[in-house]
Order: structure tokens, then C-alpha cells, then sequence
């Protein structure tokens, strides 16, 4: 048992949380005459060491992704789906959001072209919920980071958030607040299904190059954000925000989020930085689904696909889940970490 723990220890340290790489960094920037401990120098390291990390595991994991992804253009998606009803087609869906770009904007083609093809409501919004909220990015950035508790907790929670809410959707009946461009098109098939070995390699490497280009400018952003927040902003600044003293932590970390567009990857350094001052933990899950599945350029763009109707009741079903989600979290916080 002490072997596995041991391995299992190496893996989140040393492989996903790149341990290795804060070492290395550290020793290049004292050879240089950077106080790492002081606020500046820790700032720089932090930015160095969290930028590096995340761009190596989101190439690997687009590629991997993307490489999965070549098997599922959205004809073939319906006919998988098709073969469940029920709570099990919102479970399918909601695991297939999993393997899906990594932030809502681009999940909302997906939505159309699913919604197109003619799949249930429901089961295209368990897809679009699900998709930027609970991705293999976020796994194994969580793990890399707060550890496989909260990872597993996080992505667990996601799903049953994505898969209730398309649901509820569903016995809703609101095929009609769906923009008549969409029900009445039809998605066109692609011949990813037909891509070779060596296809299917070249489409997942430009795509991750595709993605790497869009995301770096967040990433930048979001690894600078945290860099200031863990070396410069008193810590008992952000205990009395986000700390246990203000019960409405988790709905203000909500609302925070939802003004910013990031993807998992530029927001994680910021919930990272704010865990490590003493923010409670569902206050900090919280910040970071409201900027990954609400974010204001998401709605607007998913406003042109569906009715106001249908946008408001999204935004009420995904704001009540990630509000549960972060009071749960902080319930559970002395048990997660």
C-alpha cells in the first residue's frame, strides 16, 4: 500500500505538478541573483514556473483530445447518443463535454451542430454544460495542483450538475426557444471518421497549435493575476472576502467570475493563488466555474443560437449548480485537502 501511495505521490508531484520544473526554475533565478522568497523574485517565479507548466500539459492534452476528438464529428455523435434515452443519453453526452475544447465559446459550435443533427435538447445541453466546466484540462490541472480528491470531487459534481440540468431542460419542453436557423439546418457530416492514423496526428498537432495561439493570452493573463494576488496581496485581504467571516463568499466568487473570459488553464494560477491566501476552497471552485461556463462573450454568443428564454433559464440552472457546488465544497474542505 506504502508503494502505491509512494508512486501515486511521484506521479502528482513530479509528473502533473512538474515539481522538477519549480526546482529548476528556482535554482536558475538564485544563480542570477533573484530572490525567489522576496516579493518580487517570488512573483517572477511563480509567473515562469506556472506558465511553462500549463502550456506543457495543455499541448499534451489537446493533442490527445483533439486525436479523440477525430473520431466524433456530430453525425456520428448522434448515432451513439441515439442508442440511449433517458438519463443515460444526458450521461453520455455530459461525458463526451469532457473530451471538448476548454472553454465555452468554442463548445457552442459543437452545441449548434449537435442541436442541428437533431439530438434532444436536453441532451445537447448536459453537452454544453458540462464541456467548459468539467474538461480533462481541469482533471488534471486539479490534481496537478489541489490534489486527485478535489479533482475527482470537482469533475464528479460537474457532471451531475451538467446531467440535471439537461434534465430539467428536457421535461421543460423548450425546443421551440431554439433559434429556427438551428432546428431547421442540418449538420453536415465530415469525413474525420474516415482520417487515417497519420490524419488524425496531423489534425490533433494543428490544433493544438490553433488552440496554444488562442488560450496564451489568458494564460498570460491569468498566471500574472495569480502571481500578484500570492506575493502581494495581504493575506488577511482575502480571508475577509473569501474566508469563512463572509457566508456570502461563494456568491460573490460566482458573480466575479462571470465579467471575465479565461479557459480552465488562464484561470486555475488565479484559484491556486487565492487557495494558498486563505480563501475557502468552495469559494475558489465557485470563481472558477463562473468564469469558465458563464462567462459574458459565452452568453452572448450562445444568445444568437437559443431564445432569451431558454439563455435565462441556462444562466439560472448553471448559476444555482455552481452556488451549490461551492458551498458543498467549503462543507467538505477539512475532509478534501
Amino acid at each position: 500500500m506504502e508503494t502505491i501511495k509512494s508512486c501515486w505521490n511521484f506521479i502528482q508531484n513530479e509528473v502533473l505538478g512538474m515539481a522538477w520544473l519549480n526546482r529548476l526554475i528556482g535554482s536558475l533565478l538564485d544563480s542570477l541573483g533573484i530572490d525567489v522568497s522576496g516579493k518580487l523574485g517570488g512573483s517572477i517565479h511563480f509567473f515562469i514556473y506556472d506558465v511553462i507548466k500549463i502550456m506543457l500539459l495543455l499541448g499534451i492534452l489537446i493533442f490527445i483530445v483533439s486525436y479523440i476528438q477525430s473520431y466524433f464529428p456530430p453525425e456520428r455523435t448522434k448515432k451513439i447518443l441515439s442508442r440511449f434515452h433517458g438519463v443515460g443519453a444526458n450521461c453520455i453526452a455530459a461525458l463526451l463535454g469532457t473530451v471538448t475544447p476548454f472553454c465555452s465559446c468554442s463548445s457552442i459550435p459543437l452545441f449548434i451542430g449537435f442541436t442541428s443533427a437533431g439530438l434532444p435538447l436536453g441532451v445537447t445541453f448536459s453537452f454544453l454544460i458540462s464541456s467548459p466546466m468539467v474538461d480533462l484540462g481541469s482533471l488534471v490541472l486539479l490534481t496537478s495542483i489541489f490534489g486527485w480528491k478535489i479533482a475527482v470531487v470537482y469533475v464528479a459534481v460537474g457532471l451531475i450538475i451538467a446531467i440535471a440540468g439537461g434534465m430539467l431542460i428536457e421535461k421543460l419542453h423548450l425546443e421551440d426557444q431554439v433559434e429556427d436557423f438551428i432546428r431547421n439546418g442540418k449538420a453536415v457530416e465530415n469525413s474525420s471518421a474516415e482520417m487515417k492514423l497519420k490524419e488524425r496526428a496531423l489534425y490533433a498537432l494543428n490544433e493544438v497549435w490553433l488552440t496554444i495561439k488562442a488560450v496564451f493570452p489568458s494564460v498570460l493573463v491569468g498566471v500574472g493575476i495569480g502571481a500578484v494576488i500570492h506575493n502581494w496581496i495581504p493575506e488577511k485581504l482575502i480571508v475577509g472576502i473569501l474566508g469563512n467571516d463572509n457566508p456570502f463568499g461563494v456568491v460573490l466568487a460566482a458573480a466575479a467570475g462571470i465579467p471575465i473570459y479565461a479557459d480552465i488553464f488562464g484561470t486555475i494560477p488565479i484559484a491556486e493563488a487565492l487557495l494558498g491566501k486563505g480563501a475557502l476552497l468552495g469559494v475558489v471552485l465557485a470563481f472558477m466555474m463562473g468564469v469558465t461556463t458563464l462567462s459574458l462573450p459565452s452568453i452572448i454568443m450562445l444568445r444568437k443560437a437559443v431564445k432569451p428564454k431558454l439563455l435565462a433559464i441556462f444562466i439560472a440552472i448553471c448559476t444555482i449548480g455552481i452556488i451549490l457546488v461551492g458551498y458543498f465544497f467549503n462543507a467538505v474542505q477539512g475532509f478534501l485537502l
